[in-house]
């Protein structure tokens, strides 16, 4: 669980275009959320709904052109990251926060080894030795699961498997102590077993090492095991935002709901149809005047054709700290609190 205390890492109103032949498409849309010390986050939404886009442009991982970060602000401690030269924000990758990517076959270099790859950050970042950088790989390897580490420094990617190089990744991500782990849907491309094994370890290190992860998925029922909150993101906004049992058992966003009834259940009718959501994600060539749910919404009303609606609290708690919901239509008992 998250500890008390100010954030680790506090962003408000991210915005981020990428420039094409066709115009602008808006990917992220003043997006804010906070993340705090030993917290996991889940980020979930279909293809297309910000995800990834978001959490690469706090770190300047997208190419420019054609992205831009066209507004917000990012803090990690008391340093804005939009703000950092690029080779200050180098000093941040790798050291302050760690990336999982998520396919780690491409994401490792397959001409160097393993242990190179791995010493690399704590070399640049840290400035050891080869000696006490290859004494640290090894320790990193044994950490995230991998048996005989020592020996294993000297092997090529490809003579690992899938879920061992996916280990690799977390090893990298983790060489230098970094205050967030940015987990960017790491078991898509693994079995269920070795999925399985991943988010053990996850939590393993979690405990072990408090540090804070955002873990992006498209999958609810692993973020159902591993976080304490849940963001929902569609059309580069966030729709919802709950802890992760607040949102399974009392989801107000009909977006939400609709995810949630896709999920396939061991109870019910043998014959029944997995529910799917109609329509398509929007193609956002403008900033959202409306609501970008609105042509896939049963809950569809006038208004949600003029006004995008912003984020508002349910419980009571402030915007981002509880529940809260970017949507005209709320359930009925809750929409006078809502709308208040």
């Amino acid at each position: 669980m998250a500890e008390q205390g100010g954030p680790v890492l506090d962003v408000r109103g991210l915005k981020t275009v990428f420039r094409t032949r066709a115009g602008e498409v808006h990917a992220v849309n003043t997006v804010s959320f906070s993340l705090h010390r030993g917290e996991l986050l889940g980020v979930v939404g279909e293809s297309g709904s910000g995800k990834s886009v978001t959490m690469m442009s706090l770190l300047g991982l997208l190419p420019s052109p054609p992205a831009e970060v066209r507004g917000g602000q990012v803090m990690l401690g008391d340093r804005d990251l939009l703000k950092l030269s690029p080779e200050d924000l180098r000093g941040v990758r790798g050291a302050k926060v760690g990336f999982v990517f998520q396919d780690p076959m491409t994401s490792l270099n397959p001409v160097f080894t393993v242990g190179m790859q791995i010493m690399e950050p704590l070399r640049q970042h840290l400035k050891l030795g080869h000696a006490a950088a290859e004494r640290r790989a090894a320790e990193l390897l044994e950490l995230v699961g991998i048996p005989d580490a020592k020996a294993r420094l000297s092997s090529y990617p490809h003579q690992f498997s899938g879920g061992m190089r996916q280990r690799v990744m977390i090893a990298i991500a983790l060489a230098c102590d970094p205050d967030v782990l940015i987990a960017d849907e790491p078991t898509t491309a693994l079995d269920v077993t070795i999925q399985a094994q991943i988010l053990e370890l996850v939590k393993h290190l979690r405990q072990k090492l408090g540090m804070a992860i955002i873990w992006i998925t498209h999958d609810l029922g692993v973020i159902a095991g591993i976080a304490d909150r849940v963001m929902v993101m569609y059309g580069g906004q966030v729709v919802e935002q709950a802890a992760v049992g607040e949102l399974f058992r009392n989801p107000q966003h009909p977006y939400t709901r609709a995810l949630l009834q896709t999920i396939p259940r061991l109870t019910g009718a043998r014959d029944a149809r997995l529910k799917v959501i109609e329509g398509q994600p929007p193609i956002m060539m403008a900033e959202p005047e409306a609501c970008p749910f609105r042509a896939r919404c049963e809950h569809r009303f006038e208004r949600c054709d003029r006004e995008n609606p912003r984020r508002r609290p349910i419980d009571g708690a402030p915007v981002g700290q509880g529940h809260d919901v970017a949507c005209h239509w709320i359930a009925p008992a809750l929409r006078e609190v809502a709308h208040a």
